[in-house]
Formats: C-alpha cells, structure tokens, sequence
C-alpha cells in the first residue's frame, strides 16, 4: 500500500480504501534502486487518478527508462500538460517558486521575419536577485551569453547556460537619443531564489478615477509548506484597494503560468462581488474509476468569505485582466470562475487553453525513487458548469507585447496597460508608439515547472 503526498485528504483516505480492499497476492519485492520499482510505482498511480483513464497507453517495458515509461502511458495529444520530473523536491521548490537562477526573465525574438539572429529583451526582474543587484532593466536586449550570439539553431543550447554563472552582452535603450547603447559585459551569479509573486501593486487615479492595478507572476500561498505569505500579502494589497475606493481593477495575469488553486480561489475571492463561502467558485471532474465513488461525485469548492472582497465597488461589475499566449492554468481558472458573477473584460492575447489540474505525487515508501509526477487527475468548471476553453480565451482586445519595446511594468504608457487605461477613461494616450517586426519565439518562463500547472493541493 502506498501513501501518497499531494493529495486532497479526502482522496488520500479513499485510494487507501481502495488499495486495502485489493486481496490479490503481492507481487515478488523488486530492487528499489531499479527502473521497475520506479515504473511499477508510476503506473499504480496512473492506474488510479489519469483524468483519461480510458485512453491511457499501455505500458512498456518495466526496465526502460521512468521517463520514457510515464510518457508511454500518456493521452497525447488531447494531454498536453502531464510530466514527470527526476527530482519532487525540485518540483515542489518550483511550483513554490523557489528555483536556482539569476533572477530574471526573458522573451526570445527573431530580429526581423527574415533573420536567423535571435535577441532577448528581459521582460522583469525579480526583486533581491543578482540580476536586480546588476541593475537590469525590463527592456534590456541580450544580445550574447558567454560571448556567444544566438540564432535559431543554437538558442536552446546557449540558454543552458544561464542555471549557472554566466556573462551577458546587453543593451539598454536611451529615451534621449532613441535608440539602444551598447552596456557591455555584464557577469551574473546564481542563487537559490524565493521569487514572491505579488510583483506590484498601486492606484491610479485618471480622470478622477480610481484604477487600481496588481502584477501577480503565479500562484503560490507561500514559499514553503504551510506558509501563507503571499496569500496574506495579496489580501493586504485588496485591503488597500477597498480602503481607497477604486473605481476600477486590473489584473495582469500576462506572465503568470498557473499553480496552486488553493491561491486562485483566495484571490477569486477578493474579486468576486460580494461572494462568500455559499457561493461556487468551480467545480471538479475526476476520472471514470474515481466517479464511482462518493467523494469524488459533485466535487465543489466555494469561495472563501473575505473581508477585503471588493464588494459591488467595480464600476460595471467589471474586471479587466491582461493576458499573453502563457497566461495559463490557475490564471485560466479564475477567468472561468469570476465569469457567472461579473463581467470578465480580457486584454492581451489569447491564453493557453488549460482545464484541467495536477496533483504532484512522490514515492514516500522508497527513498531510492527520487521522481516526481505531475499527472493530470482532474478537468475544472464554472459554478454554470462551463469549461469549453481548451484553446484558450480569446481577448475583448488584442494587444501583444511583441509588437512594441517593452517599457517599465507600471508605467502609464506600457502597452498592455496603456490599452486598459484607455478602455477605462476613453482617452488614447497622446504619444507615438513605434511598432516592431519581430516574433516572439519563446520564453524562459515557458521552461518554468509551473508553467501551465493548475496544482489542486499542497500539503
């Protein structure tokens, strides 16, 4: 019988049901230190809580590799989201944001449709990192790491390089003379990093209305086990906004990947007009064999009661939230959630398009198994039972940060923000914004374990 981490307590007590109940005669031990133990472990999960149970693959080979073992069993491409990771607690330390970096983030373009250099413009830093300590900017063009320049077919490779020491070769542009200056060399150490996800918060006031705004990069209650930092922090920033009477609220959700829904449902609830915990913020499928039993029949969870709930001040009972091609997940969830209750106004791009949910599953029986899994277990819906974005949710406005040189994250003119200011106030900002040629390629951030993650729990 195998306990497992991870889940809810009421799916721990029932799979221990379920697995005392089987009477069939033990299998003969294998060698904790092997591949079979590692896949006859992978595959007694699956078995049990694949959300696609009825088109999971069949196994191979026990000796093979655990990697190419969980993947054999996979629903793709309809499952585009489960992984399996060698090590849980770097999983873990991930989806919590705890991660060995230099502390920062970055969009990889091509210089032009018909270039093969590739160039990366930091998109933020995070704060108390080597990389803030450096002085990086948003808006920094990297144009070499360790001296080497990158193109398309040797990015991947290059950018390696960055999970330990490493030597940049960047640009900075200059307002005064409009155009980008060579800063030279730069060296930037690593560290064991504790990102916080409430990246920024302040009131506007255009107009004479009140624009409240928060940046929140994923969703974790805090940075370890137990911990509701960052949950606490987010509450703060809504008592904020409550006490200051904002008229309006937006919510940037354009970096942020998913995570924990314990988070989603806590900042849904500061949201929500006049919600409390009677009221349904989502609602949880899990698979065939589950569904059979009680406690994973009409799973729901409802809002929580908060007093720095925004009530009915949001004028139109309406939510502006930024998004990118990587708002994802958990960020996805509460787009669906908050939609029965108040009118959901999307700018940016197109999300990812991700219903369903995770639990994290390690091995507690054999300390030789230092994987982790993340297979998808559940599909999520709306307290109308609605759940139809699999390829994702399509703005009111499209505005995408490939278009324009990335300004400062808070500024008034930012593209994405400027956008919303003006769907606010009704006034188009009275500057010139240059458009680019260029094409976003990828992301440090779609590299990040909690990329695309909706976790269901945490203990």
């Amino acid at each position: 019988m195998r306990i497992f981490k991870g889940l809810p307590l009421f799916l721990v007590f029932a799979l221990l049901g379920l697995f005392s109940c089987n009477n069939q005669d033990p299998e003969p031990p294998v060698d904790l230190g092997s591949n079979a133990a590692v896949n006859q472990w992978i595959y007694e999960i699956m078995e049990q809580v694949y959300y696609w149970l009825e088109d999971m693959g069949n196994p191979i080979a026990e000796t093979s590799d655990p990697e190419d073992f969980f993947e054999a069993l996979l629903n793709r491409p309809t499952d585009r989201f489960s992984v399996i990771y060698p090590d849980y607690q770097e999983l873990i330390n991930s989806l919590n944001g705890i991660t060995l970096e230099a502390g920062y983030e970055f969009i990889l373009y091509t210089d032009s449709q018909n270039s093969n250099l590739v160039v990366a413009e930091i998109t933020y830093i995070k704060k108390n990192s080597p990389a803030e300590s450096a002085g990086l900017l948003r808006g920094d063009v990297i144009q070499a790491i360790n001296g080497e320049a990158m193109t398309i077919d040797n990015y991947r490779e290059v950018l390696e390089d960055i999970s330990a020491t490493h030597i940049i070769s960047y640009l900075r542009f200059n307002e005064g003379t409009n155009q980008y200056e060579d800063q030279g060399n730069l060296e930037l150490n690593v560290v064991q990093l504790a990102e916080n996800p409430n990246f920024l918060d302040t009131i506007y006031t255009i107009n004479n209305q009140k624009i409240g705004y928060v940046i929140y990069h994923f969703f974790a209650p805090g940075p370890g086990s137990g911990s509701t930092v960052y949950d606490d922090e987010m509450d703060g920033i809504f008592a904020k906004f409550k006490a200051e009477g904002i008229d309006h609220l937006i919510v940037d959700f354009r970096y942020n990947g998913g995570g924990f829904v314990s988070s989603a449902v806590n900042l849904a609830s500061l949201i929500a007009p006049s919600v409390d915990q009677n009221d349904i913020f989502s609602k949880t499928k899990y698979n065939s064999f589950l569904s059979q039993f009680d406690d994973f029949q009409n799973v729901q969870t409802p809002f929580k009661t908060k007093p720095e709930n925004l009530g009915n001040i949001l004028d139109g009972n309406r939510v502006y939230i930024l998004t990118s091609r990587r708002t994802a997940s958990a960020s996805e969830l509460i787009i669906n959630g908050l939609k029965p209750y108040m009118d959901v106004f999307l700018i940016g791009d197109v999300t990812t398009g991700k219903n369903v949910g995770s639990i994290p599953f390690e091995d507690d029986n054999n300390p030789q198994n230092a994987y982790g899994i993340l297979p998808i277990v559940t599909q999520s819906f709306n307290s109308l039972d609605e759940s139809d974005y699999t390829t994702g949710f399509t703005p009111n406005i499209s505005a995408r940060e490939v278009n324009e040189r990335l300004r400062p994250l808070g500024d008034i003119n930012e593209q994405l923000l400027r956008t919303a200011i003006t769907e606010i106030t009704g006034e188009a900002p009275s500057g010139r914004f240059k458009k680019l040629d260029r094409q976003d390629i990828g992301s440090t951030l779609d590299n990040k374990i909690r990329s695309g993650r909706m976790i269901e729990t945490m203990n």
